[in-house]
């Protein structure tokens, strides 16, 4: 069996990594050919979380190498795509350069369609707001990561659909010792892109850091993405050292707005906390209320009054962290593992090319 690969980006991308790249190894064990062609390398991603300024020409050339890519599906059995083959574009055009000419698998892990359907601009809009729904309806099967990208899958008339979370791989989140830090560690992992979601409970963080009692430790985020006088360290982000780093923390937390494009996250961070044995608190926004299941593995917090509340009882009792976290990476072990999914996937490929 002969794989077309096209990811969003290299393996820099938090999307691609986990959703295609860390299932490459244990596909290819299985007699599976797979070619990688994705649309954005790594310079792309470094200068997206630095800010500059898009470079057309490149991404220009980008776009006619992606291209070419389509044209020469057709020797392969099957294309695995990440989105859409053509950003901005509409979907007959990635049809008719050679997307429905190959059967293909397309893979979701946000409300992509809602940069479309939602757009302020309303050209665009009528132009492109239904273009995700197109490449749902032709594809052979549509993965989603949520259940609110299963239900969009499903309204567009997707023949097929299989809910496959985001997950981590257990071998590289081994099962930490308990914490005895000398100061509270409120932890958050992400990227400059996401890290405005952290304004949404800065009252409630600098309660809880008051008079130095508890500390704020941000990986991959930058300094003026959280203007705040409380104890905060910033952490280079690493795929290296990520773990480590999520290890150190007293408890995660992810903060999102009730918003229609924050619904179709996958809680990716929630579940590298659990992961790391770590008790989480986040805003009960899309699948987030389904991974913390409140009071075991953590607190879903609606408003300040409850995240402070939520961030007093983890900091005053460590033994519920303790409990909380053990918690936490059970649910891990048992529905948000490659161990688990890795199979699934296989079994879904071979299903379509048979």
């Amino acid at each position: 069996m002969k794989i077309l690969l096209l990811s969003r980006y290299e393996n820099l991308g938090a999307s691609s990594r986990y959703r295609f790249y860390q299932y490459l190894p244990y596909l290819r064990k299985e007699k599976i050919e797979i070619a990688v062609a994705p649309l954005f390398n790594n310079d792309y991603i470094k200068a997206l979380y630095a800010g500059r300024k898009k470079n057309f020409v490149k991404i220009l050339k980008v776009y006619i190498k992606r291209i070419i890519n389509l044209y020469h599906a057709k020797n392969f059995d099957l294309i695995w795509l990440e989105k859409e083959a053509l950003p901005w574009l509409p979907a007959w055009i990635e049809f008719n350069l050679g997307l429905k000419r190959t059967s293909y698998i397309v893979d979701y892990d946000d409300a992509i369609f809602h940069q479309y359907d939602k757009n302020k601009f309303k050209l665009i809009k009528w132009i492109l707001g239904h273009k995700i729904d197109l490449i749902m309806k032709h594809a052979n099967t549509v993965l989603v990561g949520n259940e609110y990208l299963s239900e969009r899958a499903k309204k567009a008339g997707a023949k097929r659909v299989e809910l496959l979370p985001t997950v981590i791989d257990l071998e590289k989140y081994h099962i930490s010792c308990f914490n005895n830090n000398d100061i509270f560690t409120i932890g958050w992992i992400g990227s400059s892109i996401t890290s405005h979601y952290l304004k949404l409970v800065i009252p409630a963080l600098e309660e809880i850091c008051k008079n130095n009692t508890a500390r704020l430790v941000l990986i991959g985020a930058k300094r003026e993405d959280l203007p705040t006088n409380m104890p905060v360290k910033y952490v280079s982000w690493s795929e290296e050292t990520e773990t480590k780093e999520i290890q150190k923390f007293d408890v995660g937390i992810m903060p999102l707005p009730d918003n229609a494009w924050e619904q179709g996250k996958c809680g990716f961070k929630l579940i590298q906390y659990m992961a790391c044995s770590k008790p989480v608190i986040g805003s009960p926004v899309g699948v987030n209320s389904k991974i913390i299941r409140h009071g075991i593995n953590g607190y879903q917090a609606k408003n300040i009054n409850e995240w402070v509340s939520a961030l007093k009882k983890l900091k005053n009792d460590p033994k519920l962290r303790q409990k909380m976290g053990k918690a936490g990476r059970e649910i891990v072990e048992k529905e948000y593992s490659f161990q688990v999914t890795a199979p699934r996937l296989r079994d879904i490929i071979f299903s379509v090319v048979k």
